[in-house]
């Protein structure tokens, strides 16, 4: 930014001298605009042509002026063009290693693939959670700025190819979202980074109902349609307006009062064969547990206080953000560690 304003400023004294010296040459020499211009320019840049016109005594004083004033402007202004566009170069080459190299030590991350409409929106949700490190693939330079406006690390390239998928740390990452703007892109996405991590989960995006087994097949592990989801929320809102706005409460992203949250219980949890009215979650983190999902799949919804807690349960709860993120720590504290180092 300060680079730009002084770039500016530059140029703006430059067409100052430039207007002095044409009005000059016209009030004392008497010349037209287009001769006035030519020799202002032609002196300033010490170009070395011959004068357009005789001149007058005070016409060669006002150019000995301009000579002294205009050269050292014009080399000025020359420099810090340079300087802008070197310095905005080392900067842009800086500024992307930087970002490889924090995406190189990222495990465990999750991967967007897109960052349109839907991409950044899913972003905005990723990034209220500070545990989850997320790279973001987008193709289309013109959307680098929105993406360092939100601060989010970010690979440029085609998402299907190979190499791209690489950059982005596909080998250690967790999770990947193909949101892609045609199914084709998400089918050859998905094939991809399947053959890339065979153990990556991935959640990819249906236009279409036919391209849903497609996804499946090619190894996506959830299918999810944005038009599907919009119309049952629609349908929702009018059935259910009351659980509606509840459920938007709490799935708010910027809201830090109220949060749904499920956290894996690690098996270094110090609450792994725990009953529930002896984990002191209630107590210590004002939190509701919604569910519990046991390793086996079934879903124990309210539990009972006598429910234990075990290695590779699923804890869904609720309550205010800071809190359920120190019941995090509290349920998969190797994971958060490493997540924070």
């Amino acid at each position: 930014m300060e680079r730009t304003k002084h770039l500016l400023i530059s140029i703006a004294l430059s067409l100052i001298i430039l207007v002095i010296g044409t009005v000059g040459y016209m009030t004392i020499e008497g010349w037209n605009l287009i001769d006035s211009i030519y020799m202002t320019i032609i002196t300033i840049t010490t170009v070395g042509f011959s004068e357009v016109h005789q001149m007058s005594k005070f016409g060669r004083i006002f150019t000995i002026g301009l000579v002294f004033t205009g050269v050292s402007f014009f080399l000025y202004v020359a420099s810090s063009m340079v300087q802008f566009m070197v310095e905005g170069r080392i900067r842009e080459i800086m500024g992307r290693r930087t970002l490889n190299r924090k995406i190189e030590h990222l495990k465990n991350h999750y991967i967007v693939c897109g960052y349109g409409r839907i991409g950044r929106v899913l972003c905005k949700h990723f990034m209220a959670h500070p545990s989850l490190k997320m790279v973001i693939i987008e193709k289309d330079e013109a959307l680098i700025p929105e993406m360092e406006s939100d601060g989010v690390l970010y690979v440029c390239g085609d998402a299907s190819e190979e190499e791209t998928l690489l950059k982005a740390g596909i080998k250690n990452a967790k999770v990947l979202v193909a949101a892609l703007a045609t199914d084709i892109d998400n089918v050859f996405l998905t094939l991809t980074a399947r053959q890339l991590n065979t153990q990556i989960f991935i959640v990819a995006r249906s236009s279409a109902k036919a391209a849903k087994s497609k996804l499946l097949a090619a190894g996506a592990n959830r299918v999810e349609s944005p038009y599907d989801i919009g119309a049952v929320s629609m349908a929702q809102r009018v059935l259910r307006p009351s659980v509606s706005s509840f459920l938007d409460l709490v799935f708010t992203y910027n809201r830090k009062d109220i949060q749904m949250e499920e956290i894996p219980v690690d098996p270094a949890s110090p609450l792994v064969n725990i009953m529930l009215k002896d984990s002191g979650i209630r107590q210590k983190f004002n939190l509701i547990i919604i569910a519990i999902k046991k390793s086996d799949g079934n879903m124990l919804f309210n539990p009972s206080f006598e429910t234990v807690i075990n290695s590779g349960d699923t804890v869904i709860a609720m309550g205010k953000g800071e809190n359920l993120i120190e019941l995090e720590k509290v349920l998969r504290p190797r994971d958060w560690e490493a997540d924070q180092s």
